[in-house]
């Protein structure tokens, strides 16, 4: 998490990936989400640069799309938290 004047400004959310994967791309999601992609296109991280207005079902729907399993809301905690 990345924070400016107190405030949130950017996170990050590490996807699995093995030790040396690179982003070699990134594609612009829901609002506020940014998802970066290996060289063989597997998706390995998502930035949030809207952390403050990110909701969960927006969140869980990128990673859905992307093949990927929905998460609970403690995945989100620090988020909330912050």
């Amino acid at each position: 998490m990345t924070f400016r004047h107190g405030r949130p400004l950017a996170a990050y959310y590490y996807l699995p990936r093995t030790e040396g994967q690179r982003s070699h791309r990134s594609r612009r999601m829901e609002p506020g989400l940014v998802v970066d992609f290996d060289e063989q296109d597997r998706p390995i991280g998502v930035e949030i640069t809207a952390p403050t207005l990110l909701t969960l079902d927006a969140f869980n729907h990128a990673l859905t799309t992307l093949g990927l399993e929905a998460v609970g809301d403690a995945e989100l905690a620090p988020l909330r938290a912050a």
